[in-house]
């Protein structure tokens, strides 16, 4: 047995060694000589094996590779979109040691149009998506598709001011996004932060990040428009809508026998509703048309509401705050209709009160927890 271990060992080191010197020999040729290169090496066969030294150097040697345009488009119209799900899938299970992954997946799923393809290609199942049809089912998702998100929504976040998302881009991840709302059960209360390890579950969290940062980077009035008239803040507002009120509501709710949660969601994952609440306050910021709609939809003290500590949402009362700064900000009729609500019997809240001169109440009618100005 270690000898077998020991000469796996070996083939692996000969592999590691195979593709550092594949990738001194590309760094002096030219496109035309790389191009013989990735069509003269079975990078496939090599993207299966399942070690980290070796996913590191693929990595760099399909970087180099493609790093002239035309020949990247040759490559990914080729097999290159199944190399790199080869490498996703290895990746996914033993990790990378350098950042040579995610100049790969940042090059291929945000500067290049090929991340459909290559999420479809990690895919489980008989579904898939397209990007021009955004309403599409999907079948069971995989750990690899997850994964694949993850490492996508932590480039974003970290290339924020550098990376001009495309239309169609945002658009592959919203279709993501409405898929894996029909699959997740909102029942469950999550007990853990992503990943959670249940892909649909994780697409659902991942996806909503990278919306969240879409919507805030560089040239983002144009993502925003576009995520918005494809009915993104109607689905957010719905969920949020939906989902039990945060526990700091809940417990100043206690003594209110009458008040019944069975119909209620819950957080499929903790910080799912902090991660809704990024998402709108970052299509708010200085956009008056979505101000106005929100007021036009009852949302106001919908989003008011969020303003709170939360156990099951880590720093949702930060981005509450932020969310509700962008909805009254510049917006007369917001403010007035804030500054109008009536108090009527209270439940003590210190977060809200201290921080924006609110408090919770129970709503008579409705037997819904609202806020009122106490200013």
């Amino acid at each position: 047995m270690e000898e077998e271990e020991e000469e796996k060992g070996v083939g692996v080191g000969v592999v590691r060694v195979g593709l550092q010197v594949i990738a001194n020999v590309v760094v002096t040729s030219g496109g035309n000589s790389r191009v013989r290169v990735w069509r003269g090496v079975g990078f496939g066969e090599v993207a299966k094996v399942r070690r980290r030294e070796v996913c590191d150097v693929l990595c760099r040697v399909f970087n180099l590779c493609c790093e002239d345009e035309v020949v990247f488009g040759a490559v990914c119209r080729g097999e290159g979109v199944a190399v790199a799900a080869e490498i996703v899938r290895s990746v996914s299970l033993v990790g990378y040691g350098e950042d040579w992954i995610k100049l790969l997946l940042s090059r291929i799923c945000l500067e290049e149009p090929y991340f459909p393809a290559l999420f479809n290609a990690l895919s489980v199942g008989t579904g898939s998506l397209e990007s021009e049809d955004t309403d599409q089912s999907v079948g069971d998702l995989s750990q690899e598709q997850a994964f694949l998100l993850r490492i996508v929504s932590e480039i974003l976040n970290e290339r924020l001011e550098e990376i001009h998302v495309s239309t169609e881009f945002v658009l592959f991840v919203l279709s993501l996004f409405k898929a894996s709302v029909e699959k997740v059960d909102f029942t469950t209360r999550g007990s853990s932060v992503l990943p959670t390890g249940v892909p649909s579950i994780d697409v659902l969290g991942y996806s909503l990040s990278i919306l969240r940062d879409s919507c805030a980077s560089l040239g983002s009035e144009e993502v925003v428009d576009t995520v918005l008239s494809n009915g993104l803040l109607d689905l957010l507002l719905h969920l949020l809508g939906k989902l039990e009120p945060p526990s700091t509501i809940r417990k100043a709710m206690k003594q209110d026998q009458s008040l019944s949660s069975g119909t209620q969601k819950v957080c499929p994952y903790k910080g799912f509703r902090k991660d809704i609440v990024s998402v709108i306050s970052n299509c708010l910021y200085w956009r008056r048309k979505i101000q106005d709609e929100i007021r036009a939809k009852n949302a106001v003290l919908l989003l008011l509401q969020q303003c709170v500590l939360d156990e099951d949402n880590p720093f949702l009362r930060e981005w509450g705050i932020w969310c509700v700064r962008n909805l009254l900000e510049g917006n007369g009729e917001n403010q007035k209709l804030v500054a109008e609500l009536e108090l009527q019997g209270s439940a003590d809240v210190p977060e809200i009160a201290a921080g924006l001169g609110l408090r919770v109440e129970i709503d008579q009618d409705t037997r819904r927890a609202k806020l009122v100005n106490i200013t």
